[in-house]
């Protein structure tokens, strides 16, 4: 059995999220309040095929607002019984989700007459911060679309094909602003940058020819050796603290070139040491890929 709790603001994807889970074979109930949350899941571990089943629960603002404080309390039985459940947190840049509802007319839950969308949004912010603060992995979806994020959920969540720690390795531009979901940021920006070389400016870091001219510069094998000794020295520690997932963040001026060869090198390094390592490029609308 695995069950899988989904948060997160509205407008970020959580239907999506849970849609993308339903595909793949999870019992899926959305809106339960955090209350019944300790009933259902005692129910669930009574079910005779409970084993051999999966299961998926939305949880968000429309729950009563004063019962958000209480999910670190409500699950603290099922990390202590070490049952397998993992808490996803969909998160999005406030503009972005603004966006989102002025094209899609919806109604923000907390908007009305005397609240607006931007002062709902801040509210909802606070209110679901328990939730998120409790998150094994923080989905940041303001650059992803819809068929991204299903992907993304089905590749991290859904179809999870190996115990232990799962890594991602994220390419960014810092020009867009980094992700708010990384646990670790790494800034290329001091390295030789192939944009200034007219032939390489129009391709990107998965390119040989812009390969090819990173791996004959020095700094950028420095930096390369240096990010994979802090992660070789920290990745037991990481471990023993029970992560489930932990997503590393390598940034450049536009996520095209130096940031995208490092997230390459990185997984193709480990990956032979980790069961599960993940590579994504944000600015280039590359999904998630895995490799063992």
């Amino acid at each position: 059995m695995h069950l899988v709790i989904v948060s997160g603001l509205s407008g970020s994807g959580k239907s999506t999220a849970l849609n993308a889970l339903e595909d793949s074979a999870y019992n899926c109930i959305d809106n339960l309040p955090i209350s019944l949350l300790p009933a259902l899941v005692d129910q669930i571990q009574l079910h005779k095929d409970a084993d051999n089943q999966n299961f998926a629960i939305g949880i968000d603002i429309r729950d009563a607002w004063q019962d958000l404080a209480m999910f670190p309390v409500a699950i603290k039985p099922l990390r202590d019984a070490r049952l397998p459940f993992t808490v996803i947190f969909l998160d999005a840049d406030a503009d972005k989700i603004v966006q989102r509802f002025s094209e899609t007319r919806r109604k923000h839950p907390l908007s009305n007459k005397h609240t607006n969308l931007t002062e709902a949004i801040e509210t909802e912010q606070q209110l679901l911060l328990p939730m998120r603060d409790s998150a094994d992995l923080v989905v940041d979806t303001s650059a992803l679309n819809v068929h991204q994020l299903r992907e993304l959920i089905k590749e991290r969540v859904a179809e999870p094909d190996a115990e232990g720690m799962a890594v991602l390795f994220e390419s960014f531009g810092f020009k867009h602003g980094p992700p708010n979901n990384a646990d670790l940021v790494f800034d290329a920006r001091c390295l030789p940058n192939p944009h200034w070389d007219p032939n390489l400016r129009s391709q990107t870091g998965i390119d040989q020819d812009v390969a090819q001219f990173l791996d004959e510069q020095p700094l950028v094998q420095d930096m390369l050796a240096d990010v994979k000794e802090f992660l070789e020295r920290w990745w037991p520690h990481y471990r023993a603290n029970n992560r489930s997932y932990i997503t590393i963040a390598i940034g450049c001026t536009g996520g095209q070139h130096r940031s995208v060869y490092l997230c390459e090198k990185l997984q193709a390094h480990f990956a032979s040491q980790l069961d599960n390592v993940q590579v994504r490029h944000r600015e280039l609308g590359h999904s998630t890929k895995e490799s063992h």
